[in-house]
Order: structure tokens, then sequence, then C-alpha cells
């Protein structure tokens, strides 16, 4: 045992000595023939790899607990009904596992800092105790705004459209250096951001605000920005999702839904932004399950088409990096083909990280049935180990320490200086729509507020709700304010409640959160009106709710709920700071969709 542990560590060294060598440093991109001779000392551990280890490091797979090894009962039990293992440490162990995703909420992966980085140690002890020891490559989902997986402790930073209308290039590499500076503090070396999917659908149900905007290229700088940003930091960034999932109306986690763009569309709509990610030195990119009949008239989702990922992607795009699946799970990519085939015809297609397979077992089991059948050859196999290999030497994952200090996680993670930073970017993404009358910034004299609307919970805290997170941030601004939740469907009792709340104020804040024609939020919104008390209204979400509201005489838009929004959209409206936000989609009329109601780079300031 002692020399088998002694053999591991000896290949793993001797691979990081070379490829150490031919970068100088962690992070350096190499010339040819430095690259050359780091790929010499990976394909050297390669060799020392079994076929099941190589298939086990392109697998991500999630898994329930907060500890590695030491899961409680309920998430232990879990684990084994869906993943035959109890805890993380026996998955990697059985499957040869090259890399897990962590989740909040629904997997119990992540509490706190101190806890996340325990059980990136407990995940890394794992992998080093196999034959040979690799480190994990562990991976996220952490774009912030909407979609945040690390919530309390760590800095919480303006989601991609609160971005996109600060139109601050380097405000958005801050916010990715800040981001990937505390993941890496974490252990966490993959994030599966930024999107790069450019938003010209305002009815799309999966990524709207999660998009830089409507106008290609200007998300292409964007998006380039914040690859600098992640990778300057020392975590993978992932652009996503390949070819551009911006124009549907159907959510891929539940359908296979179709981009009816010409090629010629795509070039312009949606190519930009992939380019970009690429000229920037991109590590990785994540496919999208959809269908695009101008790239591949086969109609295979793109995760599974050899046309676009090889041909597209890799033959006209160059992109040599790690093509990683967008979830496996999801019923886009499961419309046609058993779990068992699916990550087959992925890696045929030319990807290279299978994540989150519903079921592990079949999944790993269909790939290795492939490999031995001939159907996918070893040197297809090494081809992607050797990818993934390169990144975990990049980010330093095979220098021989992969543990996480927690000194250096209290002197990183929700470092005072990140949350400032954070709050002056916020504060330059707050928009302005509509201001009639001067009716902001709030007057002196109006100290009595009414907060109160939707008031969707914090992305990884349900405990903690936008209107009363809203209302308190206007109270620590010396106002005194009352706070009512309605939520995003009131009925007629919670209406007439609100109006009467709202007597003897001297101004209401109401916020919306995804209106639509039919949504009681207009009900709301317009008696609300009528009691002649100023109101002003925030769109905590989309920026299109406004299209379906009249007679508003404040509007502004602080795209996404979080701590960090709120407070901002408070300082504004208490003018504390000038907005300076600029819509970066247009608002059509909901009366007349053909109509632009604000065009895109429509923002108000106080002096206008």
């Amino acid at each position: 045992m002692q020399d088998r542990s002694l053999s591991r560590r000896t290949v793993l060294a001797s691979a990081t000595v070379v490829a150490a060598a031919a970068t100088g440093v962690v992070g350096v991109t190499a010339t040819p023939a430095l690259a050359s001779k780091r790929d010499a000392g990976l394909k050297t551990l390669i060799s020392k790899m079994s076929v099941e280890a190589k298939i086990g490091q392109l697998f991500v797979p999630y898994f329930y607990g907060t500890s590695a090894d030491n899961p409680n009962q309920f998430d232990r039990e879990r684990n084994l009904r869906e993943l035959g293992v109890a805890t993380a440490a026996e998955l990697i162990a059985k499957y040869h596992i090259g890399g897990v995703i962590y989740f909040s909420g629904w997997a119990n992966n992540i509490q706190d800092p101190h806890q996340v980085a325990e059980l990136t140690n407990g995940v890394q002890r794992a992998s080093l105790a196999l034959d040979p020891g690799i480190p994990s490559l562990i991976s996220i989902d952490q774009e912030h705004g909407a979609n945040v997986r690390i919530g309390s402790g760590a800095t919480q930073l303006p989601g991609a459209m609160a971005l996109g209308a600060g139109r601050s290039l380097s405000d958005a590499r801050t916010a990715g250096r800040i981001s990937g500076t505390e993941l890496a503090a974490l252990g966490i070396h993959q994030n599966y951001a930024p999107v790069a999917d450019v938003n010209v659908n305002p009815a799309n149900p999966i990524i709207n605000v999660r998009s830089f905007g409507a106008d290609a290229n200007a998300v292409g700088r964007m998006v380039a920005a914040q690859v600098k940003g992640y990778q300057g930091a020392g975590v993978v960034a992932c652009a996503k999702h390949f070819p551009g999932h911006g124009d549907t109306g159907e959510d891929s986690h539940t359908g296979l839904p179709v981009i009816t763009h010409t090629r010629e569309e795509w070039d312009r709509i949606d190519a930009p932004p992939f380019k970009a990610a690429i000229a920037a030195g991109v590590d990785s990119i994540m496919t999208a399950h959809l269908q695009v009949p101008a790239l591949d008239p086969s109609n295979e989702p793109a995760t599974l088409s050899p046309k676009i990922l090889q041909g597209v992607l890799r033959g006209e795009l160059g992109f040599d990096g790690v093509i990683v699946t967008d979830a496996l799970n999801m019923r886009g990519v499961r419309t046609k083909y058993g779990d068992d085939r699916v990550p087959v015809l992925a890696l045929k297609a030319g990807v290279d990280q299978l994540l989150f397979p519903p079921n592990i077992d079949v999944a790993y089991n269909g790939v290795l049935a492939a490999v031995r059948s001939g159907e996918i050859t070893v040197a297809r196999l090494d081809e992607s180990v050797l990818r993934i290999l390169r990144l975990k030497h990049k980010v330093g994952l095979l220098d021989g320490n992969p543990y996480i200090s927690p000194r250096e996680v209290d002197r990183v993670v929700g470092a005072a200086k990140h949350k400032a930073a954070a709050g002056r970017i916020a504060e330059r993404t707050t928009t302005l729509l509509v201001n009639k009358g001067e009716t902001l910034p709030l007057r002196r004299r109006q100290k009595k507020l009414l907060v109160v609307g939707a008031s969707p919970a914090f992305p990884t805290d349900a405990n903690r709700t936008s209107v009363p997170e809203l209302a308190k941030a206007f109270d620590e601004l010396g106002l005194t304010t009352t706070a009512l939740a309605t939520g995003r469907a009131p009925d007629a009792a919670k209406i007439d409640e609100a109006v009467a709340a709202a007597q003897g104020r001297d101004a209401v804040v109401v916020l919306t959160d995804n209106v639509n024609a039919t949504s009681a939020q207009r009900t709301l919104v317009s008696r609300l009106i009528a009691t002649g008390v100023p109101v002003i209204h925030l769109a905590v979400r989309n920026p299109y709710d406004i299209a379906h509201l009249s007679g508003v005489r404040a509007s502004l838009v602080s795209y996404c709920w979080t701590e960090v929004e709120l407070r901002a959209a408070a300082r504004v409206i208490a003018g504390r700071v000038e907005p300076r936000g600029k819509l970066p989609v247009p608002i059509q009329r909901a009366d007349d969709p053909t109509k632009v109601l604000f065009r895109s780079g429509h923002g108000l300031s106080y002096d206008d």
C-alpha cells in the first residue's frame, strides 16, 4: 500500500514538474514549444491511467450533503437511492470521478464558506486516494444576480444584465475577478459563467436577465471582460450556452427548443460573444440542448451534434479548450436517446466533460461499453482527458497541494473591500426609465415610505425576501418604512390592504416581478396610483415589466432582487447616488410589439 501511494505521488509529481517547467508559473499561457513539453508530462500521466480512470475524468456529477465522507442521514439515503453510494467520497472512488459540481438548496452542498472549504478538502482527499491520485476539478454555477449558489458569507455581485446596464468593461472584469478570487479560495476552480447568450427574445423563459443584453457585440465585450476577470483570478471560465440560447421561447430544462435563425442571423446575433470569449482565451465552453437547423439540418441537439461542435465550434471558430455539456438531466437532451446513449453521442460529437448525468451508473457504463466495443476509441478518450488535465494544471491542481486553508477563506471570502466594490458596481447599474415631474429623487420631507409588492426570496436564502430587505435598506438611510409583501399574484384582499397602507405615506415603492398582460400586479400598481400618493415602481427582475404598466410617474429597474442590487436601488431612489444604468435591451410596447417603448441605451439621470 505504501509503495502504491509512492508510485501515485511520483507519477503525478513527474507530470507536474514537466508541465510547470513548460510555463514557468501557473496560469501563464505557454508558447507552442513549451505547451508541447507540458503536454508530454500530462501524457505520461495519462499513460498510467486505466480506461476506467480515463472515463471517470470526463464526468462531473452531483451528490448530496455538506460533507464528502460524513453527510447527514437524510443526504446519505438520497445518495444511496440516486447514486448507489452513500457519500461523495464513495462516488469518486467507484467511478474514478474527475470533477464534481456543488449546488445549494436541493443538494445541500453549501451552508457557509468554511463548510464549503472543508467539503472541498474532503473531495480532494477522496480524489488523491485513487490510483493515480489526480485532484478533482470542482465546479459551480455562480453567475451572480439571479443565479447564485454561494450566498451567505460570500460577496454578492450584480448579474449579467445589470452589468450590461452599467456598460463598464472594467466593472464586468472586476466582478469576475472578485468572484473568481473567492471561488478559488474555496477550492472551486471551474465556474459555469459568463452567459454568452444574446437575449433578443423578451419572452425567453430561461436566459433573460442572465444575459448581458440584446446587442451581440456589446455582449461579446462584456463576456470577454468577465472571462479575463475569472481566469485572471485562477478560475476556469465557461462561456455558455453554445451555439446560443438567447432567442428561445422554450426552456431546455423541460423541452427541446429550436433556434430558427438563418446562418446569416446566427453569424450576426449568436456567434459574436463566443468568438469574443475564444479571443479572450476562455478555457471552457458549455453546449446548449437545442436544435439549430441552419447549423445542423439533422436537428440533433447541439450537445450531440458533430456538425455544431466539431464543425463550427472547433473547426470554424478554432476553439481547442474543454467543451462541457449543459446538465444531462435536462429534457432537451433526453428527448431522442436513452441516458446510456446520450453521453456516448456527446463524446462522439466532440464533448470533453459530461455534466450532471441523471444516473451516473447508467451513463458511466454506457461510455465504458462504447469503449469496449470500439465505438469510442481510447485515443478519443485520451484527447478529452488531456484537455481536462491541462485545465487542472493551469489552475494549480497538479502542484501537490489542492487543499484549502481556513485562514485563506477568512482573508478572502466576503472581504470588506470586495463587498464595497460590489456595492459601487451595483450603483452604476440601476436604471431609471421614467421620472415624470421630478418624482425622484425623494425629497427631504418624504420620510414615510411604504414598500409593497412582489417579494421574491433571495436565491440562496428563502428567509430573506425583497420587500422587507428593501425596506431595511431605506431605514438604514434614515427613512421610516413600512413593508407589506403582496406577492406576484396578489388577490383583491391583499390589494385592498396595500391601498389602505398607502394612506398617510409620503411615497410608495412598489416592486414587480415578471409582469404580463394578465398579471394581478398591474391591478396593484394602478390602484396604488389612484390613491394620489407618489408611486415609485421598481422592477426587480425583468426590465420589460414597465410595458404592462400605465400611469407610472417613476420607474426603475434593478435587474435582480439580491441585497447588493436592492441597496443600490434604495440609494438611487433616496438620491444618495445618481442613476447611471442604461437599458441593455429594447422594451417593446405591450399593445404593439413591433413598436419600441424604450430603446436600448435609454436611461435617465436626475439632471434630465
